[in-house]
């Protein structure tokens, strides 16, 4: 018996899990270059994460 190509066993929900995967992880590669180049210039981070926007207050709330 023949074994399957790994292409022709995939189904298409294999197939939008590999798209969909693919599409965050080049998300998550643009958002840490960002973070990168903002680093390297001396400017802060705008985004609004991290453990003061889980709890809903600012930083400057003390």
């Amino acid at each position: 018996m023949k074994p399957k190509s790994s292409a022709s066993s995939e189904t298409a929900a294999n197939l939008d899990r590999k798209k969909r995967l693919a599409e965050e992880l080049r998300a998550n590669l643009q958002k840490r270059k960002a973070q990168a180049r903002s680093r390297r210039t001396g400017e802060a981070d705008s985004r609004p994460e991290g453990i003061a926007a889980a709890a809903g207050q600012s930083e400057t709330d003390g």
